[in-house]
């Protein structure tokens, strides 16, 4: 397993220290192996700590450092993940416009680099985008295009957050006991991938919930959370 490999599946298992130790760890080993990709690598996935723990100046800082030294190295597959957390770093501060333009650049640029997983999540993030700037058709049809992708191709670890998406849209259209729903099936779906959401859908997930709880009252609310937790993700999209 390459360490890409296991720092990503230590930050999606929420193992925040392990991948700090081994980024720091893997920065030394990079620049004295002349390795722009592992330093790269490293530098992103501090970023995405930082930005986990809320510090989002910390966050985009480690970010464009990353995003250096990939300009630097002349590869640039290699920019991409930097890019990629300087729109999350633009979303989760409130820049939603700003946001949806890098995420329209990072679709094009792993479009250009022939990433059609990595396409999707990059137009779910936009979706968000459109959803905050109060877009609700846009956003409805973005999401319903990834749901079908995610779906269509199997593409297991990004069905929790098709449901996450599902969730968000439910409550931007007032209905919160479905929204609670939704929240139950997105947890279970993480469950079932042995992941944590990232830092951007994470807050997104507490927006939910807090909206719902506060509309439904906490205990209706856990009765309808507790429903999806037991419903299978397609079942949830089907219509009722």
């Amino acid at each position: 397993m390459t360490f890409s490999d296991r720092v990503r599946s230590a930050f999606r298992r929420g193992e925040t220290d392990a991948v700090v130790q081994m980024s720091e760890a893997e920065i030394v080993r990079a620049q004295q192996a002349g390795d722009p990709a592992g330093e790269v690598e490293a530098r992103y996935s501090l970023a995405r700590v930082a930005i986990r723990g809320g510090d989002l100046t910390l966050g985009e800082s480690r970010a464009r450092e990353a995003l250096d030294v990939a300009i630097k190295s002349g590869e640039r597959a290699l920019e991409e993940r930097p890019r990629h957390v300087l729109a999350a770093v633009a979303r989760m501060s409130g820049d939603l416009a700003k946001a949806r333009d890098l995420y329209r650049d990072s679709i094009a640029l792993n479009e250009s680099l022939g990433r059609p997983e990595t396409v999707n999540s990059e137009y779910h993030n936009l979706a968000f985008c459109e959803l905050g700037l109060g877009n609700l058709d846009a956003a409805r049809e973005l999401f319903a295009q990834s749901r079908e992708r995610v779906f269509a191709n199997d593409w297991a670890d990004f069905v929790p957050y098709v449901c996450l998406a599902g969730a968000a849209l439910a409550s931007a259209e007032g209905d919160h006991a479905r929204a609670a729903r939704m929240l139950g099936v997105t947890d279970a779906a993480f469950h079932a991938v042995y992941q944590v959401p990232d830092p951007d859908d994470a807050a997104d997930l507490a927006k939910v919930r807090a909206a719902a709880v506060e509309a439904l009252g906490p205990a209706a609310f856990a009765q309808e959370h507790t429903k999806g937790l037991v419903q299978e993700p397609r079942a949830a999209f089907l219509p009722s």
